[in-house]
């Protein structure tokens, strides 16, 4: 890998500018649904030593501080590149090995993670484990010098693509159900291990089942402390909510420079002869509003990350806020496009595009925490208000009586 030993922001702005004046032009018209072609781009970045620029030496990053991914991120910014991360692989995943990993882990996962050549997944929510994430039922059993673990998960984000995941399963069924649980590092490619695809209304399978029956892995997978896995899952959701809401990534590697959906909007109410509706302007306006804040609030967050801060809870405010952008996004280019939004030629490549964003906004209401449970988390731990009841937090998980399997 290139070691920049730069110092001067000048001289690495330079290097950066140059690179993406030789190299861009061939990444230009990667789709967003290209994988493959992003990855070769990350990979590219890597190489010259512009990926991963805050990210330890240790782990293959070049070390620097935030200001040089300001600067590269300024210059990136003259291009139509696709993302330098994933939300799940580089948002999520990476982050939570970098709080709670073992060196070995780390030194193993994390470049090939942020460079492209590892991508990963979480396994969460379960048929009878959703909002409440404590009630999962996935097993882990020890067995010597590996872990047996057997359940189902479901709506997992790209598990069919993925490599490796991020699993939580019950490893003492004795203890509450939030002190029973344990993070393993699950190999999707290993025996025992079924991915289903889930079909959506956009016609896409973006969301998968997995059922893991008797996978075993090395006890070397276990992630931070046997039985400690809700702290570590409580910083996975945290860099999850920070991901979709803030668009936070591991070393740097966060999901890019995309244009806003106003500016597009704006240039589609001009083509419809719309742009000088009041009404329309109004609601223009109130996107161009709501994508400002939201912007200026996920940067004063990554400034935050970036000096040590402690974000915790704020997140959730981002991924609410997403979610209701998203909703509000949506809608406004759908009324824009009018009836071209429901019916277009089949050799119109962009016609389906806005039912498709419309069919899709709801899973930003619901992925990373649904937005009820959001607005819990916001009022207990921002506002400081009572706490729901949890009648059932210190029993121990197999007396729980909706669990029978647990019993």
């Amino acid at each position: 890998m290139t070691d920049l030993a730069l110092t001067d922001l000048d001289s690495f702005r330079l290097k950066a500018r140059g690179w993406l004046a030789e190299n861009a032009a061939r990444y230009a018209d990667v789709a967003p649904t290209d994988l493959a072609a992003g990855r070769r781009f990350r990979g590219a970045l890597w190489d010259a030593g512009l990926l991963g620029l805050t990210l330890d030496p240790a782990y293959g990053g070049q070390g620097l501080t935030d200001d040089y991914q300001k600067v590269f991120t300024e210059e990136a910014a003259r291009y139509s590149l696709p993302p330098t991360g994933e939300a799940v692989t580089t948002g999520i995943c990476a982050p939570t090995l970098l709080d709670y990993g073992s060196e070995d882990q780390k030194r193993r996962h994390i470049g090939a993670m942020i460079r492209g050549d590892e991508v990963w997944t979480q396994l969460l929510s379960e048929p009878g484990a959703g909002s409440d994430l404590a009630g999962l039922q996935t097993r882990a059993t020890r067995d010597g010098d590996e872990y047996v673990i057997t359940g189902q998960k479901v709506w997992t984000s790209g598990a069919a693509e993925s490599d490796f995941a991020l699993c939580m399963a019950r490893t003492d069924p004795d203890l509450p159900k939030h002190q029973g649980l344990s993070m393993f590092i699950v190999d999707l490619h290993a025996p025992g291990v079924t991915i289903r695809p889930l079909r959506q209304m956009t016609g896409d399978a973006h969301f998968n089942e997995v059922f893991l029956d008797a996978v075993r892995i090395p006890a070397e997978n276990l992630v931070g402390r046997e039985n400690d896995g809700w702290r570590a899952l409580t910083a996975m959701l945290t860099h999850e909510r920070l991901a979709l809401g803030a668009g936070t990534g591991a070393g740097g590697s966060g999901q890019g420079w995309a244009s806003s959906a106003s500016a597009e909007f704006i240039e589609l109410a001009r083509r419809r002869g719309l742009a000088a509706d009041p009404v329309v302007r109004q609601e223009l306006v109130q996107l161009v509003i709501a994508e400002r804040v939201l912007g200026y609030m996920s940067q004063k967050m990554r400034d935050e990350i970036a000096a040590g801060v402690a974000v915790g809870s704020k997140g959730s405010v981002a991924k609410l806020a997403t979610a209701l952008l998203a909703k509000q996004s949506a809608s406004l280019g759908m009324a824009l496009a009018g009836p071209a939004s429901l019916a277009w030629s089949a050799d119109d490549p962009e016609g389906p595009l806005l039912a498709q964003a419309l069919c899709f906004s709801p899973m930003r209401a619901i992925a990373g925490g649904t937005s009820e449970i959001q607005r819990n988390t916001i009022g207990e731990r921002v506002l400081g208000l009572p706490k729901e009841p949890q009648v059932d937090r210190d029993v121990p998980f197999r007396q729980i009586l909706q669990n029978p399997a647990g019993r």
